[in-house]
């Protein structure tokens, strides 16, 4: 699941974004509207987390702007704004869910997965390929009735792969699918969590082959 948070204050932002990857997520951050609305013309996000007080475009005019472009992603946004008509005005826009500022960050993080499990439910959130089944929102992985526990960019690239079960996956966009805008995540890095899923799936009769030149696919080990 892929999250941008859209926040001037750098250190609300980070905070969020560090919660956030922690919890699973992949997430990126821009700090004003214009940098935000640059973003949407190339990149789909699951959600969008976006204050309204933004520097360079305000927050209204770039949630405008994403619906008039049929985005699909879902928005919660954030606003230190208390007036009932800003509230209204942005839901009459499309945002899904708002929360005021300050708030508790349990509750945000409560929030979005409300918002990432009713998503979900315009198609399946669970993914399934061979004995393993991961539900997306709840970020759950799943072997024979038994929880497994991944690490979080471990889970990323085995959902990116879930995604596409048996079909090849280029290293790029597993490299898009885990790093931030800032991050500096190499392919030797992808190989790194390649070869640890390998370890991780072998149990349970799956492994992840290497099209050469091409990417990877996840496949089963014949018995």
């Amino acid at each position: 699941m892929r999250i941008l948070v859209v926040e001037d204050n750098r250190t609300l932002a980070d905070g969020l974004a560090a919660v956030l990857r922690v919890a699973g997520y992949a997430v990126d951050v821009v700090h004003d509207g214009i940098s935000a609305d640059a973003v949407f013309t190339t990149e789909t996000f699951d959600l969008v987390v976006l204050d309204l007080s933004l520097p360079e475009m305000d927050g209204l005019d770039v949630l405008r702007r994403m619906r008039s472009r049929r985005n699909p992603s879902s928005v919660l946004v954030l606003t230190a704004r208390g007036a009932l008509d800003e509230r209204v005005r942005g839901l009459d826009l499309g945002a899904d869910d708002y929360m005021t500022k300050p708030f508790e960050v349990s509750e945000l993080e409560a929030r979005i997965r409300v918002l990432l499990r009713r998503q979900a439910g315009l198609h399946n959130s669970s993914i399934a390929f061979g004995s393993i089944e991961l539900d997306t929102v709840s970020r759950t992985l799943s072997a024979f009735g038994q929880t497994l526990d991944l690490p979080a960019r471990e889970l990323s690239v085995l959902e990116t792969l879930l995604r596409k079960a048996g079909k090849v996956v280029a290293k790029q966009s597993i490299i898009e699918s885990l790093a931030a805008f800032d991050d500096d995540l190499s392919e030797n890095a992808v190989e790194q969590y390649i070869s640890r899923l390998r370890r991780r799936l072998a149990p349970y009769a799956l492994t992840v082959r290497v099209a050469r030149g091409l990417g990877y696919y996840l496949d089963r080990i014949a018995d």
